[in-house]
C-alpha cells in the first residue's frame, strides 16, 4: 500500500499511475495556499476596513462579514488556480505531452469524413458542411 495523505492507494493503482505522488503533492500545496489565502485574505480585509471605518463607521458584524467574504473568494481564487496547474500536471505526467498539446490533438483530428484538399466536412448523410 502507498500512502497518499490519509488515504492508502494500492500498490497496483500506483504502478498504473507513476505521477500520482506528485499530483498528490500539488494538490496538497494547493489547498494549503487555499487555506493561506483565505486567512490573510481576512486580516488584510479586516485592517482595511477598520481605516475605512474611520470614515464611514458601521457595526463590527459587517466588518467581520465582509473580511470572510473577501477572502473566501480571495481562497477560492488561488485555488482554483494552483487546482488548475495540478490537473495539468496530472495530464503531462500520464500522456507526456502539455494539455494545449493534447487538447489540439483532439480538437484537430482529422476527420475521416474531410476531405483534406478543399477542407469541407461530409456528416453521416453525404452532405457538405463547412
Amino acid at each position: 500500500m502507498v500512502n497518499l495523505g490519509l488515504s492508502r492507494v494500492d500498490d497496483t493503482v500506483a504502478a498504473k499511475h507513476p505521477g500520482l505522488q506528485e499530483y498528490v503533492v500539488c494538490q496538497s500545496r494547493a489547498f494549503m495556499k487555499g487555506i493561506g489565502t483565505f486567512i490573510t485574505g481576512i486580516g488584510a480585509a479586516f485592517v482595511l476596513q477598520k481605516l475605512i471605518n474611520k470614515k464611514l463607521p458601521y457595526p463590527l458584524q459587517w466588518n467581520v462579514l465582509l473580511s470572510v467574504v473577501a477572502g473566501s473568494a480571495a481562497s477560492y481564487a488561488v485555488t482554483r488556480v494552483e487546482t488548475q496547474k495540478c490537473s495539468n500536471l496530472w495530464i503531462y505526467l500520464e500522456t507526456g505531452q502539455s494539455p494545449q498539446g493534447v487538447a489540439k490533438e483532439t480538437l484537430h483530428s482529422p476527420d475521416p469524413t474531410e476531405n483534406a484538399e478543399t477542407r469541407v466536412r461530409r456528416n453521416k448523410y453525404g452532405d457538405d458542411m463547412e
